[in-house]
């Protein structure tokens, strides 16, 4: 069994996106190297994370949640490189793709990729295209949705084998040199189904309320709170009006991230530009039951 790329996130209730999360990187990297931080101690989630690795936290509401939730993964990333080599770090609903024409799983790659830096995938959203997808997404996610769109604020430095600090979100890193692997992807499932979607919005935005302060002063992501929430509905059904490029080829946006690497001007912090690039691809069909 490998001992060498281990996986970690944090969770609050979210299943949906652990069932997902714990599939992949389980059968990628072994269930055993795999470390949920379970804030809020769900039963829930203890059972179906069962074989991984559990650190359970009160989950009280406070403010300052996602600065104090990355200060957390920051130091756990930082004990846990002490043992593997590398370690995958990010939200629940953020995975570590690989195109198949590579020829290679992402934890081959890593395998043979030396230490002491920072890999940052192009990011990727999962759309579901409710216009044309009707079949669920619960044993698998790629071939029931075949739709997605550039992400840059989702190319994250998710993969760390260097001491590093990585930013709330997980957004930036202080390390000043960009490594974009090619084929590989952070694919971010925030909108890869229409119900779930609705779901989680519900239950962030009933955590917002009791912390009973403003989105400025909670210092976590403004889609927690419902003045911040747009119509549902019509969020998922803009996605058909998306321009679809005839095929997929993303090493224009890989070329992209490295001419625009720069300081962000904040405690050290690199990163790439970040614009809505207003297209979308439709996955080939060899990426059908890689997540």
């Amino acid at each position: 069994m490998q001992d060498q790329v281990a996986a970690l996130t944090m969770v609050r209730d979210d299943s949906f996106f652990l069932q997902i999360w714990l599939r992949h990187y389980g059968r990628m990297l072994g269930l055993e190297n795999c470390y949920i931080v379970n804030h809020g101690r769900s039963d829930a989630i203890h059972e179906l994370a069962q074989g991984a690795n559990v650190l359970g936290l009160p989950g009280t509401p406070f403010r300052n949640f996602d600065m104090k939730r990355w200060r957390l993964l920051n130091h756990v990333m930082a004990g846990l490189r002490c043992y593997y080599t590398h370690v995958i770090v990010g939200d629940v609903d953020e995975l570590v793709v690989m195109d198949p024409r590579a020829g290679e799983t992402v934890l081959q790659v890593l395998e043979r990729t030396a230490p002491r830096q920072i890999l940052t995938p192009v990011g990727l959203e999962v759309l579901h295209r409710i216009d044309l997808e009707q079949e669920p997404v619960d044993r698998q996610v790629l071939g029931p949705r075949r739709h997605v769109r550039p992400a840059p604020h989702y190319s994250k430095p998710c993969i760390v084998s260097t001491q590093a600090k990585l930013a709330r979100g997980g957004h930036f890193a202080d390390h000043p040199k960009l490594e974009v692997p090619q084929d590989m992807y952070l694919m971010h499932l925030k909108y890869c189904d229409f119900a779930t979607y609705c779901e989680v919005l519900d239950r962030r935005n009933e955590t917002a309320k009791a912390l009973g302060v403003s989105a400025d002063k909670a210092m976590m992501g403004g889609h927690w709170f419902p003045e911040n929430r747009a119509d549902d509905r019509a969020t998922f059904e803009a996605f058909a009006q998306i321009p679809l490029a005839e095929r997929f080829d993303l090493d224009w946006l890989r070329e992209r991230m490295r001419q625009t690497w720069r300081p962000r001007g904040e405690k050290g912090m690199w990163q790439v530009e970040r614009p809505d690039y207003g297209l979308q691809y439709r996955l080939p069909q060899r990426f059908v039951g890689t997540l």
